[in-house]
C-alpha cells in the first residue's frame, strides 16, 4: 500500500505526464494552425495542412481535459486558486479554443475565398492564443500570484489580468508559441507534400535557434533577476493538506534544487540543445526524427519546469505563507489512492488507443489527394 507521501509525488509526477502528453500532442495541430497563414499560399495548400491534423485533433484534445480533471481531483486547492487567479486568462483560452472545432468543420463549406480566409485567421488565431496564455501562466508562476488564504482555507486573488502580461511572463508566452511552432513546422515536413514540405522545412530550421536564445534569456532572467521560494519550517508528519501550516521565504534564484541535485543540469542543457537539433535534423530531411526530439525538446521542457519549481505548485507573491505545494495541496490519501488505480488502468489504454489511431490514420497529405477528392476531406 502506497504511503500519503508517496501518492502525492506520484500525482505530481502523473500531472506532469499529462501536461507533457498534451503539448507533444495537441502542440503539433497548435503549431500547423499557427503555421496555416504562412505555408499555405493556396487555398488547396492551406486544405493539406487542414487534413493532416483533421484526423487527430480532437483526440488529442483527450490529454488537456485528462490533465485539467486530474488537477480538480488531486490538487483541488491548486485548481480553485488558479481558476480564480487566471480566470480572464482561462476564458481567453476557451474562446480561442472555439474557432478550431468550428473553423475545420466549416471552413470549405462554401466556396467563397473570403469565407476560406476569415476561418484560416481564425484557426490561426485560435491556436496562436492558447499557447501564448499557457506560456505565460507559467512564467507568472515563477514570480508568484497574488493570492492568500483566510483561516477557512478560503483563496482570495488580489491580481489583474492585466498584470499578467508582465515582460518575463510574455517572454515565456513567445517561448511556448516558438515551441509549438517548431513542432507544427516539423509535422507539416513529415506529413505534408508539394511545395508545404519545403517551406515547414525552411521554418523548422530556423524557429530551433530562435527557441534557444529566447530559453537563454528565460534562464538567466530566472538566475539573475527573479527570487525564488523555500520552504523554511512546516509542520512534521502534518497530513492535513493545510498550505498554512508552513512557513515560505525567498531565496536568491529559482535553482537551488539544481544544486542539490546536479543531474538536473542536464535538462536545462537538454531544453537549449534540443531545439538546435531539431532545426538540424529538418536542415538534413530527417523530419521523422526531427519530430520525435521536438516531443523529447518538449518533454525536457516542461519537466525543467517543473523541477525548478518543485515542491511548489502555485506559489504566492503576496502571502508566502499561502503558496501551494505538492506536499499540501492535495486531496485526501483515499482520493488519490482511488485516482491511481483508475490511472493506471485508464492511461495505457488512452496510450494504445490514441496510438492505434495514428497506425490507422498516418499517410502523406499530397495536393493531388485533395484535388482528386475534394468532398471527403476538410
Amino acid at each position: 500500500m502506497l504511503d500519503y507521501e508517496t501518492l502525492r509525488l506520484i500525482w505530481w509526477l502523473l500531472v506532469g505526464v499529462l501536461l507533457i502528453g498534451f503539448a507533444v500532442t495537441d502542440g503539433f495541430d497548435m503549431g500547423a494552425a499557427m503555421l496555416l497563414p504562412l505555408l499555405g499560399k493556396t487555398d488547396t495548400e492551406r486544405r493539406v495542412i487542414i487534413n493532416t491534423i483533421g484526423p487527430h485533433w480532437d483526440g488529442n484534445q483527450v490529454w488537456f481535459i485528462t490533465a485539467g480533471g486530474a488537477i480538480f481531483a488531486a490538487w483541488p486547492l491548486v485548481y480553485a486558486t488558479a481558476f480564480s487567479g487566471f480566470y480572464w486568462a482561462m476564458l481567453l483560452v476557451l474562446f480561442a479554443l472555439f474557432f478550431r472545432p468550428i473553423g475545420l468543420e466549416y471552413r470549405s463549406k462554401q466556396e467563397s475565398a473570403r469565407w476560406r480566409t476569415n476561418w484560416d485567421l481564425a484557426l490561426c488565431l485560435g491556436s496562436f492564443v492558447p499557447a501564448l496564455v499557457f506560456g505565460v501562466a507559467f512564467g507568472n508562476l515563477f514570480l508568484g500570484v497574488p493570492f492568500h488564504f483566510d483561516e477557512l482555507t478560503r483563496p482570495t486573488y488580489t491580481g489583474s489580468f492585466w498584470a499578467l502580461l508582465n515582460p518575463f511572463a510574455l517572454l515565456c508566452g513567445v517561448a511556448s508559441v516558438l515551441m509549438l511552432a517548431l513542432h507544427g513546422a516539423v509535422w507539416l515536413q513529415m506529413r505534408a507534400g508539394g511545395m508545404i514540405e519545403s517551406r515547414a522545412q525552411h521554418y523548422a530550421t530556423r524557429l530551433g535557434p530562435v527557441l534557444t536564445v529566447v530559453m537563454l534569456l528565460a534562464g538567466a532572467a530566472l538566475l539573475f533577476f527573479i527570487e525564488g521560494y523555500e520552504i523554511t519550517s512546516a509542520v512534521v508528519g502534518d497530513a492535513s493538506s493545510n498550505p498554512l501550516s508552513k512557513s515560505v521565504a525567498r531565496t536568491d534564484d529559482w535553482f537551488a534544487n539544481f544544486d542539490q541535485l546536479p543531474l538536473l543540469w542536464l535538462l536545462a542543457l537538454g531544453a537549449i540543445t534540443l531545439p538546435v537539433v531539431v532545426s538540424g535534423l529538418a536542415k538534413a530531411g530527417r523530419s521523422g526524427l526531427g519530430f520525435v526530439a521536438s516531443a523529447l525538446n518538449i518533454a525536457v521542457i516542461i519537466l525543467l519546469a517543473g523541477a525548478t519549481l518543485f515542491p511548489f505548485v502555485l506559489p504566492s507573491s503576496s502571502d508566502l505563507a499561502s503558496s501551494l505545494t505538492l506536499w499540501d495541496a492535495t486531496s485526501s490519501e483515499l482520493t488519490l489512492t482511488i485516482m491511481f488505480w483508475v490511472a493506471a488502468f485508464f492511461v495505457p489504454i488512452i496510450l494504445a488507443y490514441t496510438t492505434w489511431g495514428y497506425y490507422k490514420m498516418w499517410r502523406r497529405i499530397e495536393p493531388e489527394m485533395i484535388q482528386r477528392d475534394s468532398v471527403s476531406h476538410y
